[in-house]
């Protein structure tokens, strides 16, 4: 596999950050229907004014020179304060190649290995079964968002 990088996006970014979560996030959209929750969904705007907060990180997933992905990693550098990843998406066509696991190992290396969550499509094993690979484990909190989609919460501690 090629070399995974992760590098730091800033506002002029939001664009293409944008284009590449929707195509990320299209199949399980039109899977779900999840109007309100989906990234699909979301208009650019928001993921620019995100990029303007100062907890926010958000990083292009690199492989080799090319973009395939990003991270978003909430960060409030406190004491006690969980830091967040919301949202993580890799393209379809590099979908299933270990990328998003070498991504979050190198958000793990920069924000530290401890006190981390996430949520994820209860109903998508593959992500489920990728966080707890990596050391999540469900806290037991669960969110309906409709009849397809329930949100289930990770941490790792």
């Amino acid at each position: 596999m090629m070399e995974i990088k992760l590098q730091r996006a800033d506002t002029t970014d939001a664009k293409i950050l944008h284009e590449m979560q929707v195509a990320s996030f299209q199949e399980l959209y039109d899977r779900y229907q999840d109007h309100d929750t989906s990234p699909a969904n979301e208009e650019a705007d928001k993921i620019e004014e995100r990029l303007r907060q100062e907890m926010t990180y958000y990083y292009f997933i690199l492989c080799g020179q090319q973009k395939v992905g990003a991270v978003r990693v909430i960060d409030e550098k406190q004491a006690g304060k969980s830091k967040w990843i919301s949202p993580i998406f890799v393209l379809p066509e590099f979908q299933d190649k270990g990328i998003a696991q070498k991504a979050i190992s190198l958000c793990e290396e920069i924000h530290g290995s401890e006190g981390w969550e996430l949520e994820t499509i209860m109903q998508e094993e593959k992500n489920c079964h990728l966080y707890e690979k990596m050391g999540y484990r469900k806290t037991g909190r669960t969110e309906a968002i409709n009849d397809k989609l329930t949100l289930v919460f990770y941490e790792k501690l």
